[in-house]
């Protein structure tokens, strides 16, 4: 038309996609050891893919009728897999929900090549790796990754070209280990009169007026040395922000030696701290200080009940041993019964305080026990110590938590780097998850017990051995 003006566009140019094409999801095939571990890690590989080889089945089939975690585990993996199975887990694999991958049983597949001439003998790990290189033989151009908590079979896989990893979800990693190590903070460049403040101040001082820019955890402990080099151990309380002095007390019969006793003896007495974490190697006096406190304040609880896991270290399963459960158990409790006759020995045989811890164990409000004994069990004002926990799993750590309630108190003590349970390691037990996890919470504190005191041999052999 006349007149118009004639618009004209430019050609639109084509922008390359630079962008690299989405990579496939990866495959990992789980070993039975991670199953007995976490009896929902199908449930943490994101949206990856799931293959539990049919030899893991057969294997949880051996597991499902004990009474012990790994029995409980074996049963509620085979529980929620048959929650979620159609005839396409043995198929194509099933959906284990949103923005997460596919589960897939896979059947069994033969020894082949280099995998017949390296695993000589026909056993369930075996199979296990067969399944895994065949997956990775079939899928081109995907990652197939073994989990397995067991190194000699992530040896055996990584010989064959296989990828292996342990189970690293419940892994604390090594800098936050290293930092559970220290949350008791020292302090040296604090003023004097402050230091004075401190001390002085019944109710403590507001850690703003101290000079302390963030505000601490709930429960952080301190040792704060003055110009003398003199140490005044302290405590954040969160509910009045204040700094408070903490100071030696003793505990049925029981002083503590340290400065991390009196700190740990402070937790154990603080009514508000109900779950206390006792860390340090053997001989730190962490089981003793928790007794002690648990007797000091008996009258306030309806039960204390002493506990640990039973571990066979180089002796018999606990099926072969004779006789009931408690006489099976006996022989793994007298780390506990013997920290009691020290308490005990701290007073005359005919005292009150001796004639005391009789009657309670006669009457049942002072009990030993093994772990196991408090499943299913809800623990209602009881005062729980729990030994050796370190050889606990986060899940089991979990387990006896839950089972707290009104009014009931639990300590856990162990050393993490003594661990006799065979798949557990410094990163991945029960203990240090608690440490790492509730770190903050105002009902938590945790002590690192440095100095051993049960006699300069033993603090010797921890250094040295």
């Amino acid at each position: 038309m006349a007149g118009n003006k004639i618009r004209h566009f430019p050609n639109k140019m084509r922008v390359p996609d630079n962008r690299e094409p989405a990579r496939p999801p990866k495959l990992f095939v789980l070993d039975t050891n991670v199953i007995l571990h976490d009896n929902r890690c199908i449930f943490n590989f994101q949206d990856n893919d799931i293959y539990i080889p049919v030899s893991v089945i057969e294997e949880l089939d051996k597991f499902k009728k004990g009474d012990d975690i790994l029995g409980y585990n074996a049963r509620a993996f085979v529980r929620v897999l048959d929650k979620i199975s159609d005839n396409t887990l043995f198929d194509k694999g099933i959906s284990l929900g949103k923005g997460r991958g596919l589960i897939k049983i896979e059947m069994g597949h033969g020894y082949t090549g280099q995998i017949r001439d390296s695993l000589i003998d026909d056993i369930p790990d075996h199979r296990i790796i067969a399944t895994a290189v065949w997956l990775r033989d079939n899928n081109p151009g995907r990652k197939v990754i073994l989990v397995t908590k067991d190194l000699n079979m992530r040896l055996k896989a990584k010989a064959l070209g296989l990828m292996a990893q342990d189970y690293l979800s419940d892994k604390v990693e090594d800098k936050r280990v290293e930092k559970t190590e220290k949350e008791v903070l020292t302090v040296r460049n604090m003023k004097d009169s402050l230091i004075e403040d401190i001390v002085s101040a019944d109710n403590g001082v507001s850690y703003a007026n101290l000079g302390i820019r963030r505000k601490p955890a709930c429960n952080q402990y301190y040792k704060i040395y003055d110009s003398n080099r003199r140490v005044t151990l302290a405590r954040y309380d969160d509910a009045s922000k204040c700094i408070i002095r903490v100071r030696p007390r003793n505990a049925f019969g029981i002083a503590p030696r340290n400065d991390e006793q009196i700190l740990a003896l402070d937790a154990v007495l603080n009514k508000n701290i109900k779950i206390i974490a006792l860390t340090g190697r053997s001989g730190t006096g962490k089981t003793l200080l928790a007794i002690a406190g648990a007797l000091e304040q008996a009258a306030d609880y309806k039960q204390i009940l002493l506990s640990r896991p039973v571990i066979p270290m180089r002796s018999p399963e606990l099926g072969f041993i004779p006789g009931m459960a408690g006489d099976k158990s006996a022989p793994y409790m007298p780390a506990l019964s013997d920290n009691l006759e020290v308490i005990r020995s701290c007073f005359p045989q005919d005292s009150n305080e001796a004639v005391r811890i009789d009657r309670m164990q006669r009457d049942g409000q002072l009990v030993i026990n093994p772990l196991a004994s408090i499943r299913c069990r809800s623990l209602v004002n009881v005062f729980l110590i729990v030994d050796d926990a370190q050889n606990l799993t986060p899940h089991e750590v979990k387990t006896i938590i839950t089972r707290a309630g009104e009014g009931t108190k639990i300590v856990f003590t162990g050393d993490i780097y003594q661990i006799d349970q065979p798949y557990l390691d410094f990163n991945s037990n029960g203990l240090t998850h608690l440490c790492d996890k509730f770190f903050g919470q105002n009902v938590f504190a945790h002590i690192n017990m440095i100095k051993g005191e049960r006699s300069g041999l033993s603090e010797l052999a921890g250094k040295l051995l």
